[in-house]
């Protein structure tokens, strides 16, 4: 059955035209990233909240450096909410459980058991009731995304980022979608939206993509993308999060390619093979498998160039407050110097305002 926050708000979407904007405007709305300050009165914080009442961003990433303690993350979402009424910022956070968390028990937010664990030890059923009390938990401080769950197949008992912290619901493709459907569900029910990660599958892989190139051509298989094509024919998706992994099969001619950088995965496999229409947003760009081998305008191009909506900077590797800004100029400059690519941000600006207002 199709959850009823997705049911309510995609007539909403479709009754509204989306207004036109300008190439600044729908330019930003491509952007979320990360912040310094952890309290509402930072002049960081503030700097941000302008940036979002100017329309130069689209909205914020939570780390756990920003979270001192839950009032100061609700007074911040309420400053964030507030500059942008219009069309709301996504505030967004990484609250899976388990070891990947950014509320904690240290400033008084229950934690949840890892996605291994929740699977060994409750039905379905049960484990949508668990992630929609953490939900509701999650918005009630002003969030409106969280980036999951996991569609990672628990294929290689010794990968360094997925099984090793457990963040995988199972190695069979039908139990991770079951548990992933739960997870949305549970999400639906509290208001916010969710992320699937990460496409195509960093569960085979052999080196963790934040540290630096991942090369997934020899230990991944199709049987990776089968809880994406579920749940993309189910409709209950909001957003997909492209990972940074290389797949020889999937380059871009000679060069090796990312994931999160190329059309054959995202504009191919992603949008034409498995038929997704929605948000995709990409991993956090400042990783080392990005950052170590692109500029910031290589990056940023070739992204939106491959079909990416959502450009994500966790703002932690260039650590400048212009970061945004310069974004920004990079994607006016190229959309100013090139038609197809200025149709690019069209449509993501589209796909954008469409699922901000289903999250009212």
């Amino acid at each position: 059955m199709r959850p009823l926050f997705l049911a309510a708000f995609t007539s909403l979407a479709l009754a509204a035209p989306i207004h036109a904007a300008t190439l600044e405007d729908m330019a930003g709305q491509m952007i979320v990233i990360g912040f310094d300050g952890d309290s509402a009165s930072d002049a960081s914080v503030k700097a941000i909240a302008n940036e979002l009442k100017s329309g130069q961003l689209g909205g914020v990433m939570y780390l756990k450096k920003n979270v001192k303690s839950v009032g100061q993350v609700r007074d911040m979402n309420a400053q964030f909410r507030a500059a942008s009424p219009d069309l709301p910022p996504f505030v967004t956070l990484d609250q899976e459980g388990g070891a990947v968390e950014r509320l904690t028990e240290d400033v008084g937010f229950k934690e949840i058991a890892r996605a291994s664990t929740i699977a060994a030890e409750n039905t379905p059923e049960q484990a949508e009731g668990i992630y929609e009390t953490m939900a509701k938990s999650v918005a009630a401080l002003g969030f409106t995304v969280n980036f999951g769950p996991v569609a990672d197949l628990n294929v290689n008992p010794d990968n360094p980022v997925i099984a090793k912290f457990g963040r995988a619901f199972s190695a069979d493709p039908e139990i991770v979608t079951a548990y992933d459907r739960a997870f949305i569900e549970g999400h639906h029910a509290a208001g916010l939206a969710t992320a699937l990660k990460h496409f195509p599958g960093h569960g085979s892989s052999t080196t963790d993509s934040h540290e630096g190139f991942t090369d997934i051509s020899k230990t991944w298989s199709e049987t990776e993308l089968e809880p994406y094509k579920a749940l993309i024919g189910e409709g209950v998706l909001d957003m997909v999060m492209v990972g940074h992994l290389f797949h020889s099969d999937y380059a871009e001619g000679a060069e090796q390619t990312p994931s999160s950088l190329s059309k054959r995965w995202i504009d191919g496999v992603l949008r034409t093979d498995l038929g997704y229409k929605g948000v995709v947003i990409s991993d956090d760009l400042e990783m080392g498998a990005i950052r170590d081998h692109f500029t910031l305008e290589e990056t940023v191009v070739q992204a939106v160039s491959a079909g990416m909506d959502i450009l994500l900077f966790s703002n932690t590797g260039y650590q400048r407050p212009t970061l945004g800004k310069e974004i920004l100029d990079i994607l006016v400059e190229h959309a100013e110097a090139d038609p197809v690519f200025k149709a690019r941000i069209e449509e993501s600006y589209e796909r954008i305002v469409a699922l901000k207002r289903r999250l009212g």
